[in-house]
């Protein structure tokens, strides 16, 4: 192995290790508001943000007829959210009202907002950073619009970086062939299995240990990417998808956790459970296919490279994988033994 290459596997290390900050790895999760109609001009509010341990992001909920400017009546901190809820009783209506959540713009998280009427009416929206207010219209009759919860499953995928390179290592391990989609599929059906069985309650796990091994599934695919493909044959190589089905296990259940931070409604479960995981598979099939057209590119280029790039190309993004992998590991492993 060259000198050069050695160097450029440094830099991706030291790359690595630099850029895994906790924020890369589902911090980018989403908010809750739900509010809840129990009785004639009877309200129940309930807010839920997320948090990293005892600090929580500086996000406040305001409803602009000003339901939400006395104390709450309850709130507290607990492992990866906070949580405040209102008792709130007031002759006028929410119909028409603006939530605005102040300290969203400087965000880039995602509230779900779910109204609840008592005539069995459910409305849900989505307030974004772009847009940190929306006015909510009970009385007309929603447009048509993609259900929030496959909108959640999408944006879940596409920001858990985790679970990203988790699929980057498969496609890599594998290649670009008839058997990446044996892969995948196996994987699919796997972490949909947990999810669903954790989602509805079947299946308990500590969220801490799951994303520990997670990361640590991440580290397995990035040291079978080190091996030499030409020497001992591994189980891995011979039949990927069972390690694909076997570690999808284990990441449906934090597809759970992360399901479960943002709450089901109590009506309608499995829709928004089947919408969720929907989401999660949309999102995945367009992460793989701009890969393998990243792959192909960074191929047709290497080709107008004089010097000999094949150990950087084979080398490189598993060191890579593994150093974000193996933080996120040490970090997860820390906090699940708080």
């Amino acid at each position: 192995m060259s000198v050069a290459t050695r160097l450029w596997m440094v830099v991706a290390l030291v790359l690595g290790l630099l850029a895994a900050t906790p924020a890369a790895a589902h911090e980018v999760r989403p908010a809750l508001m739900q509010i809840t109609e129990t009785g004639p001009g009877h309200w129940s509010v309930f807010w839920k943000q997320p948090a990293m341990g005892d600090v929580a992001l500086r996000l406040s909920p305001h409803l602009s007829g000003g339901w939400l400017e006395q104390p709450p009546a309850d709130q507290y901190v607990a492992p990866g959210f906070m949580v405040k809820t209102w008792d709130i009783r007031s002759p006028a209506p929410l119909d028409g009202q603006t939530l605005t959540i102040q300290g969203l713009e400087q965000s880039i998280t995602d509230v779900l907002v779910q109204v609840s009427l008592a005539d069995g009416r459910r409305v849900e929206t989505m307030v974004r950073p772009e847009a940190p207010h929306v006015t909510l219209a009970l009385a007309a009759r929603p447009a048509p619009a993609v259900p929030a919860y496959l909108k959640l499953g999408v944006e879940h995928i596409l920001t858990g970086v985790d679970h990203l390179m988790f699929v980057l290592g498969l496609l890599l391990l594998v290649g670009i062939n008839w058997r990446i989609v044996k892969a995948v599929t196996a994987f699919t059906v796997a972490h949909s299995l947990t999810l669903a069985a954790a989602a509805l309650g079947w299946v308990h796990a500590p969220s801490a240990v799951v994303e520990a091994l997670v990361a640590l599934s991440i580290v397995f695919v990035a040291l079978e990417l080190v091996r030499d493909p030409g020497g001992e044959t591994t189980l891995t190589r011979r039949h990927p998808w069972l390690v694909a089905f076997a570690f999808g296990l284990l990441h449906g259940l934090a597809f759970a956790g992360a399901l479960a931070e943002i709450g089901l409604p109590p009506k309608g479960v499995v829709a928004s459970l089947f919408l969720f995981n929907v989401g999660v598979e949309i999102g995945q099939l367009v992460f793989i296919a701009v890969a393998i057209v990243v792959i192909l590119a960074l191929r047709r280029l290497r080709g107008l490279i004089a010097w000999n790039s094949a150990p950087l190309a084979r080398l490189a993004p598993p060191y890579a994988i593994g150093a974000f992998a193996t933080f996120w590991f040490i970090e997860r492993l820390g906090v699940a033994f708080q």
